[in-house]
């Protein structure tokens, strides 16, 4: 039983993988009688003329006689992605997988179909299956390359939006948009390869059990011919594969290192916002010692949030003007904040520190706690506690 399906040239990863587009080439199964191959050839040939639902019709036919045959149901795939039927067409894929876990080509398939979806994870599991079916699949190589540059690209595009000037970043997505082409949608000519070189099925993958009219031996002569490609020497081959898995390597490397980059700025870019923030909280605390040391009393008191939590049974009037008289009856103050200790959470922040207090008449050093609120722009005293 064999897939194949052909190549088709577009502009740039993104139209590459906007549609599954697969040829109607089709060859009839050793397995297959010639009636089945009879009918196989006139679906691949109304197919081949645009007939679609023509198309569609006959092979359901076909298959409600033959509900297992694999290889209308590929081609029953093929004809819906033709008709931009996706979700039908991956449900056809993903059971083909189910029922013949060893043919790459339907694997292929689904991959194409979800990445023209940008389900591209999707999309390189079903290459890595279709890999592990087939070491030696040379186009899915090629497709799992072309889906991690995308993955790579996507990651330096957000590293870019993160900062616009980060040239490491640029040079990268340059490196891999050289390397595959332009996954953002360039004019450099690629590919969409899907179900490529005909690959034999194993004898219980056949539709339906016939009489094998033509000896299975035939089979086992011929699955060389199929198989062996006399133009690529087996070295040159080895070769190509060597340079297919270096470039999917780098691509994947490229990509983790840009989400790591991202990352890592990210997190710097979240710590010096913090820090800033903990910084206007000691500019507000600052300001209000240096009011208090200056006998301000005006800026002392507005230093103050207009919730300050206020001391049991004061009204704010009340414990302004206690502030007040213990301020100006005082003829020198000097206030000094040691060893502050600034918690920002959203618009609150605590500050713990040492208070070193020190006037005419009195000297104190003791610990003290501000839960600052921000009102506006400003930070301001919501409620002050000693000794804590």
């Amino acid at each position: 039983m064999f897939f194949a399906s052909r190549r088709i040239p577009h502009s740039g990863l993104r139209h590459a993988l906007s549609r599954a587009l697969v040829s109607i080439g089709f060859v009839a199964g050793f397995y297959a009688s010639s009636a089945i191959a009879d009918e196989l050839s006139d679906v691949s040939q109304l197919l081949r003329a645009g007939q679609h639902a023509q198309a569609l019709t006959k092979a359901d036919a076909f298959l409600s006689k033959n509900p297992r045959d694999a290889q209308m149901r590929f081609l029953k795939g093929v004809i819906l992605t033709e008709q931009n039927k996706s979700a039908e067409a991956i449900t056809i894929f993903t059971k083909l997988t189910e029922d013949y876990p060893t043919l790459p080509e339907p694997y292929n398939n689904l991959a194409v179909l979800y990445a023209s979806s940008g389900q591209y994870d999707k999309a390189r599991t079903a290459l890595d299956m279709a890999i592990r079916t087939n070491p030696t699949y040379a186009t899915a190589y090629e497709n799992l390359g072309d889906v991690h540059a995308k993955l790579a690209s996507q990651a330096y595009d957000k590293a870019l939006q993160l900062d616009n000037n980060n040239t490491a970043a640029k040079s990268k997505l340059t490196m891999v948009r050289t390397l595959v082409g332009n996954t953002t949608g360039g004019t450099n000519p690629k590919v969409a390869v899907v179900a490529a070189a005909p690959t034999p099925a194993p004898a219980p993958m056949r539709a339906e059990p016939v009489k094998p009219e033509p000896a299975p031996k035939p089979v086992v002569k011929e699955t060389p011919k199929v198989e062996a490609k006399p133009e690529v020497k087996p070295d040159h081959k080895a070769e190509q594969l060597a340079e297919q898995k270096a470039a999917q390597l780098a691509a994947q490397k490229a990509a983790q290192k840009a989400e790591a980059d991202a990352k890592r700025e990210a997190k710097a870019k979240a710590n010096a916002a913090a820090e800033a923030e903990r910084e206007q909280v000691m500019s507000a605390v600052n300001a209000w010692a240096k009011a208090w040391s200056a006998r301000d009393v005006k800026a002392y008191l507005n230093a103050y949030a207009s919730d300050f939590v206020l001391p049991p049974g004061q009204s704010r009037k009340d414990w302004a003007d206690e502030r007040r008289a213990r301020i100006e009856d005082k003829g020198r103050i000097s206030v000094k904040i040691e060893t502050p200790q600034v918690t920002v959470s959203g618009n609150t922040a605590t500050v713990k520190f040492r208070q070193i207090y020190d006037s005419d008449r009195t000297k104190a050093n003791s610990r003290k706690t501000l839960v600052m609120t921000r009102q506006g722009n400003k930070w301001h005293i919501k409620q002050e506690r000693s000794g804590s």
